[in-house]
């Protein structure tokens, strides 16, 4: 029965690649044919052009940077919301989540004067700022869920043993959070690899990500391009939740191996 869930899951989540596959080679494919009438070698030009990596490139360092200041900050942020209840915290919550309730071009447009002025725009520092506004809540409330069951005392039998803040937080508190580090860096890594309209305003068409190559293929109706380029969008999230995974689930075995022995 597992494995019939798990092959049905893995048809749907293939399904959709199977046609991006076939018009990323398909020079033309009209319908109602079952497959392209005709092949093209162009969107594997595409993909592999010193473009596309550069963009690739520029779109790793981008997603890779905002997950793990957004995981920084939020551990601090999480820890408070989590661990202690003191008045106005529902306020901070709030607080926290309402760059996720407002509309993202608003609260872009309100701050595209100031990285203006800052110097900030048009650059990939710039970007990575502005998308830290977005995913900043969802780290902390992740992070704020889990530090509800964390036992602090684990942290004072560090303190007691001689360990500094410094040490009791990066040999124990960051040990057992990892789970929750790793969900909270790969969610906010998947939010700031297709994000689209905040790189576009911010970086002023000057930062140019794969999202805005693919959306600018779309809206040329060049489906090969836009295949091609979607292929190389979905990899690098498909392999990174797979590495995720595989390490969660071996400490996960190391943690049962230890409390069994």
């Amino acid at each position: 029965m597992r494995r019939f869930v798990a092959i049905t899951i893995a048809a749907i989540v293939i399904a959709p690649l199977v046609g991006l596959i076939l018009w990323s080679g398909a020079r033309s494919w009209p319908y109602p044919d079952l497959l392209p009438a005709e092949g093209t070698t162009r969107g594997l030009d595409l993909v592999t052009s010193s473009g596309s990596w550069e963009a690739l490139v520029t779109s790793v360092v981008i997603a890779t940077s905002v997950a793990i200041l957004s995981s920084i900050i939020g551990l601090p942020a999480g820890r408070v919301i989590g661990l202690h209840r003191f008045r106005g915290r529902r306020l901070v919550q709030l607080c926290l989540i309402a760059p996720v309730i407002v509309p993202g071009i608003a609260v872009t447009l309100g701050l595209q004067v100031f990285f203006i002025r800052w110097g900030l725009s048009e650059s990939i520092l710039g970007v990575v700022l502005v998308q830290l506004v977005l995913t900043v809540p969802y780290a902390a409330t992740i992070l704020g869920a889990a530090f509800e069951g964390f036992d602090v005392d684990l942290e004072r039998q560090a303190r007691v043993l001689g360990a500094g803040a410094w040490r009791a937080t990066t040999l124990v508190t960051v040990p057992v959070l990892a789970p929750a580090l790793a969900a909270s860096a790969l969610l906010t890594f998947l939010i700031s690899w297709s994000e689209y309209i905040l790189t576009l305003l911010i970086g002023g068409g000057q930062v140019q990500t794969l999202p805005l190559m693919l959306f600018a293929a779309i809206g040329s109706s060049d489906s090969t391009a836009a295949a091609a380029l979607g292929l190389l969008v979905v990899a690098p999230p498909v392999l990174l939740v797979v590495l995720i995974s595989r390490l969660l689930r071996g400490r996960a075995g190391l943690l049962i191996g230890m409390v069994r022995s």
